[in-house]
């Protein structure tokens, strides 16, 4: 198609044409302004630069190489001298520049934005910690839009080394559990004993010998702090074991403990379970109509029919949750369907109606994506990609939870573990990462290295479970080994779908001209009802569009239903392992953007959520656990922190809202702590730090900000409030970033051991130096030649007739 560089130039034509046509209407020869005019017109084209783009090849015999050695001090327990050596072993073949990183932080995604062009690719040596700056997917996803291709070569690993950190809430409410994670890390995965010990304002909490064999660990601890303030976490461990350094054996929290937050309990019922919740872990103020809420972290209303709630209330309730307030609804036999909330003005404000809900959704999809060499010779890539981008926007499957894996050589995760589709940010995301997909360096196509991830994926995953391969069919050399994984899932009651587009790659069939893709789903399936081949243009319909109904227990009566957490992922539903039974509830609809988290077994929402204006509402769609309801078990026992996190999550920071509120997170050393003050009073803000005043930067309406420095390890306060600096952030991640291969492979890179890149580096580096760019091809001298040649033709012939005239005459 052609295109113009200067389009506005185009618009002279017009008054060419209006001159030509106004002096053939006065009599002038029609022939000859007519040819003058196309030729001014075809000059006036010429002017305003014509070009098509057209697809330009190049390649590189010696590729421009640049190598990013991470000698951060993550790197000690790695070979060292490996950068150097595949320096020495490239720069006689082709120009290659080497770069160090050095220091107690590592920014390779920095690095890669800094060093990587269009004009050459680059070599990572490195255990793939990247811990500041840029993230590295971004650098990578840089150097892949510019054209450069980035490879990881990983040391051998010399040396093991643990490392220990603790991760949970700055904020704690006095008397109320607070529950941190212990995380302990290892370089190896082998075998070591280790010996902790939990402090809390030097008291010890708990302690214990462990033996760790995986990568990683975690541990619960529990705690109540019983005095406002600040307070300190400490954790010691010890190992036998040798280790690389023991200056990350170590971690200290930092806890600020806050007053009770003030809720507004609305009900008629003070004596119920949920009641005794509220009044136990809140500063609980109880009415029956709603009053006063300037004071109020949330307001709980529970079981109050749509009649009871003023115009007014809802006035207030609307201009206080938009301001940022929770509220927390609660269902029951006057509230609901049962309360006639049925578009009523409390209704507006709820992430429900109450409407019956058709259950869809209690299921699991992962889509296995075909990405080897042969989907881009052969034309199939983008119908692949096609299919997987028409799965996510699939309207049907709006309750599903969707993960993508990319295979080639090795399969990856592309997508981050499963998703759920009902929020519009999951579908994008995916729908972006689908398109982002190229094909792999390495000619192979290795389905059951995509099948290995999604069994990991799968193994843990309870209700419908759907996988679904989408390929060109050509998987001759892994298919006995992709038949054996296949049918592994299906044992664990895995639907097994193949989506194969038509193509002309090899290794389809086999020499009696049985089609492999096909064969795997009928030896797993039993059946190729599940078998689609598909044509360039076409989709598959896959996934039923009929509602999905959840299994029920085989133990639990028809008046009983077992709840399910469906999105385990949430802040609520995060810790709190749901194990009961109602036997009643409201039957809701969740609202478009509302985040459904817990379900009945008959796929009934119970806890639903959304966001409103700043504020945040909560939908508890079953009743107040009273004697005879229908939720008792939802508020015994550990069920109980279900009801105590929807509050939390309602109350967003239990922080009071008065005076200068102070926040700042725990720090590494060598970074900067960013201080954050929130004046609720008019007086002049003011915050110290070993004696001095800090600077303050007005960054908002009555916020301000300030940073500190520390220059040592521990606990530091700022005008009261505690901020701990632990071990430089580089001692953090020990041993190689298990993500590191599935980023590089997922950009069009390759990963490497030191022997392997020395002897295939360079060739996979010519190989992808064969570049196909859309370069602009100028038409300016055709359309200039073009008005030459018509207007020499023009004067050649009116001379040629001029010569005839003259001899007929004479």
């Amino acid at each position: 198609m052609l295109s113009f560089e200067q389009p506005i130039i185009l618009a002279l034509i017009l008054p060419v044409l209006a001159g030509a046509l106004y002096l053939m209407l006065k009599g002038g020869n029609k022939k000859l302004l007519i040819s003058r005019a196309i030729v001014l017109s075809l000059l006036i084209v010429a002017l305003a630069s014509p070009f098509t783009l057209v697809s330009q090849v190049t390649e590189q015999e010696n590729p421009q190489l640049v190598i990013i050695s991470d000698e951060t001090d993550s790197m000690q327990l790695f070979e060292e001298g490996v950068a150097d050596e595949l320096y020495e072993s490239l720069t006689t073949k082709t120009p290659t520049t080497l770069v160090r990183l050095t220091g107690d932080k590592t920014a390779l995604g920095d690095a890669i934005v800094q060093y990587a062009s269009s004009d050459n690719q680059v070599v990572l040596v490195t255990d793939g910690n990247n811990n500041y700056g840029k993230d590295l997917e971004e650098g990578l996803d840089f150097a892949q839009n510019i054209g450069s291709t980035v490879y990881a070569v990983t040391p051998e690993i010399e040396s093991n080394d643990l490392s220990i950190q603790v991760k949970g809430d700055k904020t704690a409410v006095k008397g109320n559990e607070y529950r941190f994670e212990i995380i302990v890390s290892q370089a190896k995965e082998v075998p070591v004993e280790y010996t902790f010990n939990a402090y809390a304002d030097d008291e010890l909490i708990r302690s214990g010998t462990f033996t760790q064999s995986s990568r990683q660990r975690s541990y619960q601890i529990p705690y109540r702090f019983n005095e406002l303030g600040a307070h300190e976490i400490k954790i010691e461990l010890s190992t036998q074991a040798d280790e690389a350094d023991n200056i990350n054996n170590n971690f200290l929290k930092s806890v600020y403990v806050v007053p009770k937050p003030k809720i507004q309990y609305i009900t008629d019922e003070p004596d119920s379970p949920l009641s005794n919740i509220l009044y136990n872990l809140y500063d609980t103020s109880t009415n029956s109509n709603i009053s006063n809420l300037d004071s109020q972290k949330a307001v709980v209303i529970d079981n109050i029919p749509a009649n009871r709630i003023s115009e007014s209330d809802v006035s207030i309730l609307k201009q206080y949750v938009s301001n940022g307030g929770g509220v927390v609804v609660t269902g029951g036999e006057r509230s609901y369907e049962y309360g006639d909330y049925l578009n009523s003005s409390i209704e507006d404000i709820l992430p429900v109606t109450s409407t019956p809900t058709q259950w869809k959704g209690g299921r699991d999809i992962v889509l296995v994506l075909d990405i080897s060499p042969s989907t881009e010779k052969h034309g199939t890539l983008p119908e692949i990609l096609g299919n997987a981008i028409y799965l996510v926007q699939k309207e049907e499957l709006r309750g599903a939870y969707m993960g993508v894996i990319a295979f080639g050589k090795e399969g990856h995760d592309v997508s981050g573990g499963l998703k759920y589709l009902g929020t519009a940010g999951n579908r994008e995301f995916l729908e972006e990462e689908i398109r982002q997909l190229r094909p792999s360096t390495t000619s192979e196509t290795s389905l059951h290295q995509g099948l290995e991830v999604a069994q990991e994926w799968l193994n843990t995953e309870t209700g419908t479970l759907d996988l679904v391969v989408i390929s060109d069919g050509g998987i001759e050399d892994s298919y006995e080994e992709s038949l054996n994984m296949a049918k592994d899932l299906k044992k664990d009651n895995v639907n097994f779908y193949f989506v194969h587009i038509r193509s002309s790659a090899p290794s389809q069939q086999d020499e009696s001209g049985n089609v492999y893709a096909e064969k795997l789903v009928e030896n797993v399936e039993g059946t190729t009802n599940n078998y689609f081949k598909l044509d360039a243009g076409q989709r598959a319909n896959i996934i039923s569009d009929e509602s999905i109904e959840p299994p029920l227990d085989e133990n639990e009566s028809t008046s009983s239903y077992q709840l399910f957490e469906f999105n385990p992922s949430h802040f609520i539903t995060r810790n709190s392992n749901v194990k009961a039974n109602i036997t009643g509830y409201n039957d809701v609809t969740p609202k478009p953007g509302a985040n459904r988290l817990v379900v009945a077994s008959n796929g009934k929402p119970v806890v639903t959520t959304w966001r409103y204006g700043l504020g945040r509402v909560a939908s508890i769609t079953t009743d107040n656990g009273k004697d005879g309801g229908w939720s008792s078990q939802m508020y015994s026992g550990n069920n109980s922190q279900l009801i105590s996190a929807t509050v939390n999550w309602a109350i967003a920071n239990p922080q009071p809202e008065e005076g200068a509120v102070v926040e700042a997170p725990d720090t590494w050393f060598g970074l900067p702590a960013t201080i954050t003050l929130t004046m609720y009073d008019e007086k002049v803000p003011e915050l110290t730090y070993r004696g001095d005043e800090l600077e303050l930067a007005f960054v908002g309406k009555n916020t301000y900000e300030a940073q500190i420095f520390p220059k040592t390890i521990g606990m530091h306060y700022v005008s009261g409030y505690p901020i701990a600096v632990n071990y430089a952030i580089e001692y953090r991640d020990v041993g190689l970033n298990e993500d590191l291969p599935s980023l590089i492979i997922g950009n069009g890179g390759k990963v490497y051991s030191q022997k392997e890149a020395r002897a295939n580096l360079l060739t996979d580096a010519r190989q992808n130096s064969l570049q196909s760019r859309m370069e602009p091809e100028s038409w300016k001298m055709y359309f200039i030649l073009a008005a030459l040649l018509l207007f020499l033709g023009e004067v050649m012939l009116r001379r040629s007739m001029e010569i005839i005239e003259s001899r007929k005459q004479e």
